[in-house]
């Protein structure tokens, strides 16, 4: 059996040679993620310039907290820390100095502050921004609580109101992302009022590690698909759940729709329904049908209504196209699980690389 090569087109092959010329333009961009305040990322990344240093690359500091612990301090004597630029009402990165100075990688700490009024850019990001245009690899740390887009979600859950903060798109340009976790403290006998508030802490702790692992996909996912799309491929799979939920009249849309909803909200991934449509359906099978899909209108799902004589194959290039990692699909348990071979089900199971099928009884 031979394979047939498919040539790239000219508009294929510009977009990847812009890509790349782009690439080398660039710098590269890495970030530490800290979930909550003392989980230590600021001593992860700068003991990652301290080893980069004694490799021989050329590093210097460009921000640094206000306020350091004494092992970041024993850090910084041995690296080269260019000093924040002073003004009239505080302090910033040395844009300039950096870029004049052009090490190979340059450490910021805190890269959710504002600048003070009057700069160019107001806030640190946006310096951070010019040193990557620049050409300068920049290696930052940020805690998840001043991610805007998640700022009332953390508020919700520390009770803590941030004004600094740094858009998601940004955090989604990162080349690398880097979560820092926090050891789990030892169990101890404590008084059951300290019990209590441990337990609420750790819960607390747990939740925000969650939001910290969903946008790591995130950024992982934007990685991906800046990397198919700049070679000209089709993606096949993601970092986050996508989940295709398929409807038939008989399908349990209830119990689907509702494990759906759970795995997408925990996981921020999202939840489509599809129905491949029949020419010959039954009046019955119809109403069947619409009152499916109108619990699932009801519950804000975006509904796809596919065309094709071969209903899985349908589903499968949809899902392909769409990047779907998770299918729902229903199965009579009258037919019993040795009917699927042959059955569109199992041709379902059968071709759905790279996608988890989760069959349903109906």
């Amino acid at each position: 059996m031979t394979r047939e090569i498919r040539r790239k087109t000219p508009e294929e092959l510009l977009r990847e040679c812009q890509a790349e010329e782009a690439a080398a333009k660039e710098g590269h961009l890495k970030i530490f993620l800290g979930y909550a305040s003392g989980v230590g990322k600021s001593f992860r990344m700068l003991d990652e310039a301290r080893r980069r240093r004694e490799r021989g690359q050329d590093v210097v500091v460009g921000a640094i907290q206000p306020r350091v612990p004494p092992e970041i301090e024993a850090l910084l004597r041995n690296l080269e820390v260019i000093p924040l630029k002073r003004v009239d009402n505080g302090a910033a990165i040395d844009v300039e100095a950096l870029i004049r100075r052009h090490p190979v990688v340059c450490f910021i700490d805190g890269l959710a502050y504002n600048n003070p009024s009057g700069l160019r850019n107001p806030t640190r990001w946006q310096d951070v921004q010019d040193l990557l245009d620049a050409g300068i690899k920049v290696i930052a740390s940020i805690n998840i609580q001043y991610v805007a887009e998640l700022q009332k979600d953390v508020e919700a859950i520390t009770g803590k109101h941030v004004t600094e903060t740094v858009p998601v798109s940004f955090i989604k340009s990162a080349d690398e992302i880097e979560i820092v976790d926090a050891p789990p403290e030892e169990p101890t006998e404590r008084p059951a009022e300290e019990q209590t508030e441990a337990q609420n802490r750790e819960q607390r702790l747990s939740r925000l590690r969650e939001l910290a692992l969903v946008l790591a996909a995130d950024v992982v996912d934007h990685q991906l698909n800046e990397y198919l799309e700049c070679h000209g491929l089709k993606q096949q799979f993601g970092a986050n759940e996508r989940i295709l939920i398929c409807i038939t009249p008989r399908a349990n849309i209830e119990e689907m729709m509702e494990i759906g909803q759970i795995i997408a909200q925990r996981f921020h991934g999202e939840l489509t329904v599809a129905y491949v449509n029949q020419p010959n359906i039954s009046p019955v099978d119809q109403a069947a049908l619409d009152t499916r899909l109108a619990i699932a209108s009801a519950a804000g799902v975006h509904i796809e209504i596919l065309e094709g004589g071969d209903p899985a194959d349908a589903l499968l290039e949809f899902a392909r196209s769409r990047g779907i990692t998770q299918l729902f699909v229903g199965h009579s348990q009258r037919t019993g699980l040795s009917r699927l071979v042959g059955s569109p089900i199992g041709k379902l199971i059968r071709d759905s690389r790279g996608m988890d099928v989760r069959v349903f009884p109906q």
